[in-house]
């Protein structure tokens, strides 16, 4: 556990994550935390029964990717998830990815989602119950500490 956040998702590198630099390539960084947001969807009831009773899911509408440590072949990884805010059809949330075994930061991510009407594939309020868990789930994230690659926007910076 790190910064007070649970290990919500682990997972091994494979062989074919990895590119010509010998390490694992960006794309499955995203993989990865991807899984780490179903569970973190999950927890809030936002699960596979949640879709089918209500039609509804989630849009992944930004992203915003830190990479920050190597990670190589067979290095197990974990990931945690900080939900950072949300309303009634939105959530604003940051994972961040560690080395199992030698407890490093190696990526991490920030993410906002919409709450979608799969019918009308609109945006829309999120169900009551998920609501309740996301104002759960805030009150005990919001004091912990932001992380510093949170709200960040990219660009080179002029001296």
């Amino acid at each position: 556990m790190t910064s007070g956040l649970p290990d919500i998702w682990r997972e091994r590198v494979a062989p074919e994550w990895c590119d010509y630099n010998n390490h694992m390539n960006l794309a499955y960084y995203v993989l990865i935390f991807d899984h780490a947001t179903d569970a973190f969807y999950n927890s809030l009831g936002l699960d596979d029964a949640y879709r089918a009773s209500t039609e509804c899911s989630t849009f992944a509408v930004e992203s915003h990717t830190n990479y920050i440590a190597e990670v190589h072949e067979g290095d197990e990884v974990y990931c945690t998830a900080q939900l950072l805010d949300y309303d009634e059809k939105r959530l604003h949330y940051f994972h961040c990815m560690y080395h199992a075994e030698k407890g490093f930061l190696s990526a991490t991510t920030e993410l906002m989602a919409v709450h979608v009407d799969m019918k009308v594939r609109r945006v829309a309020p999120m169900g009551k119950a998920v609501l309740r868990a996301a104002e759960e789930m805030f009150g005990t994230h919001r004091d912990l500490p932001r992380p510093a690659q949170a709200g960040r926007s990219i660009g080179i910076r002029r001296k």
